[in-house]
């Protein structure tokens, strides 16, 4: 059996906003990051006044930018990240509240 060895200069080479993120937070005091002093849970609310609230906690946060690209970049199922909410790896606007009739295609309620 062979065991084969990562090539980790190969992949130093790609930029990883995820890397870049966790570097940043190190030099960041954690005071500043809202998702670090507030409740990790509002972060993944299903109320929509929740949601809303953590999106707008994400407004000041100074590494905001390099989280939405690492959230981007992974594809992330659900949570908001970098001030943006996201459901099975895409962006959306906001949390529709529960009870309502989905859209169709044209928009209108089905």
């Amino acid at each position: 059996m062979t065991i084969s060895v990562l090539d980790r200069t190969a992949a130093a080479d790609v930029f990883s906003p995820l890397g870049a993120l966790h570097d940043a937070v190190a030099d960041v005091d954690e005071d500043l990051l809202p998702c670090r002093v507030n409740d990790a849970e509002l972060w993944f609310a299903e109320s929509p006044r929740d949601v809303e609230y953590a999106k707008a906690l994400c407004a000041d946060c100074p590494v905001r930018a390099l989280c939405l690209d690492g959230a981007l970049e992974r594809r992330e199922p659900w949570g908001v990240w970098g001030g943006q909410l996201f459901l099975q790896g895409a962006v959306i606007p906001r949390k529709r509240p529960r009870g309502r009739p989905r859209k169709n295609q044209d928009g209108a309620a089905a």
